[in-house]
């Protein structure tokens, strides 16, 4: 749980001092007045990065240089600093994390403060591009087990040096000889990004089942929703993800250097949401995409809940206006089991009476000199 967020030049907040308690904290406002800045703070405390830009230094407030954002979660103060490098409005920056005093890596967060995310760009999960599940497959694993970032990371820096060799290559400035040098290491970390995705799809069979059949029970009896691992190196019978990944480096070595790029590997990997043995991307309605997401997201709650018996924090931005009246049923069902939950809307009369009856209220106001939350119930500002 959240038990308080300071702010400081970050986003729309030029500061922001706060407590929160436990259940659901409701956040609405106009659009633009700061209520998404407020949750990727606490995205940034809890993965280490935004779900909103991969440049840091957006995040820190236009004219300032420097962003802290600080926050206990349970036993646990962590602490974030982002740093503008080069001119004003550039977007390079350097990230600073300490985790009870300690400077730490940013890779060691996902483990402190677990966090389901609910955004509108979820909402294109099953049609949209391979990149926006690979992302959400990522993230999961990244909070399932502790050494996923690490291997990722690893295989992110490994791919940046090839791709670039690969270049040197094309333009005959180097030699194939010495891609053997990131192979390895491309290799390595590849095929443990690759095992751990496979493990996590298998992990989550059961509660994305169990999650549809709770939502569209229809659907769910003639047959159940599914994921499947789609990648361009498949494992032939006996061989290991790395195996599989040489093997097919090597059939695409000379396509590679022509497009001065690494074709192969988990970068080119994608995530399909099957119903009856078919893609759904390919023929869903509406309403069954919403259905496969909201279950998606409600198995990654099951799935990390069962880790330990801690349910996730839960943060919903502005998605209750995506759904249908049955979907948000569900949703608010699940929130009121769970410890903490933040929502933002734009209005509450888009939220079940139910859950605003039971939660608490803040109102953020937009401004000249920043963003202001303030308790709805006494309207102090915070």
């Amino acid at each position: 749980m959240l038990s308080s967020l300071r702010l400081h030049e970050t986003r729309a907040y030029a500061a922001l001092d706060t407590a929160f308690g436990s259940g659901p904290q409701l956040i609405f406002g106009p659009n633009a007045a700061g209520k998404t800045s407020l949750l990727e703070a606490i995205v940034l405390l809890a993965w280490g990065r935004s779900h909103r830009t991969s440049a840091d230094a957006e995040v820190i407030r236009w004219g300032s240089d420097v962003a802290r954002i600080e926050g206990q979660a349970g036993d646990d103060k962590i602490e974030l600093a982002l740093v503008r490098s080069g001119t004003a409005g550039s977007g390079s920056g350097r990230k600073r994390v300490k985790v009870n005093g300690v400077a730490r890596r940013p890779t060691v967060l996902s483990g402190l403060l677990r966090t389901v995310l609910f955004a509108p760009e979820d909402m294109l999960l099953v049609v949209g591009s391979p990149g926006l599940r690979r992302a959400a497959l990522d993230q999961l694993a990244g909070q399932r087990w502790p050494s996923y970032n690490p291997d990722l990371a690893t295989y992110g820096r490994a791919l940046q040096q090839r791709n670039s060799l690969l270049r040197a290559i094309r333009e005959e400035q180097a030699s194939r000889e010495e891609l053997r040098y990131w192979d390895g290491p491309l290799l390595d970390a590849g095929a443990a990004v690759v095992a751990a995705r496979l493990r996590l799809l298998d992990e989550l069979a059961q509660p994305l089942r169990a999650a549809h059949a709770e939502i569209a029970p229809e659907e769910a009896a003639s047959s159940g929703l599914g994921l499947r691992y789609v990648t361009n190196a498949a494992q032939d019978p006996g061989e290991s993800p790395r195996d599989a990944l040489a093997r097919r480096l090597a059939e695409t070595a000379d396509k590679e250097v022509w497009n001065g790029s690494t074709l192969i590997g988990p970068h080119r990997d994608d995530l399909a949401f099957d119903l009856a043995g078919r893609d759904l991307a390919g023929f869903a309605s509406r309403g069954q995409q919403r259905t496969a997401i909201l279950a998606f997201k409600l198995a990654e709650l099951d799935l990390l809940t069962a880790l330990d018996g801690r349910p996730p924090l839960l943060l919903l931005d502005d998605v209750f206006s995506e759904l249908d009246p049955d979907r948000r049923a569900h949703l608010v069902r699940r929130i009121a089991d769970l410890p903490q939950a933040f929502v933002t809307t734009t209005t509450l009369d888009d939220l079940d009476q139910a859950l605003v009856s039971g939660a608490t209220l803040w109102e953020v106001h937009a401004g000249h000199d920043g963003a202001r939350l303030a308790s709805a119930t006494t309207g102090v500002g915070r």
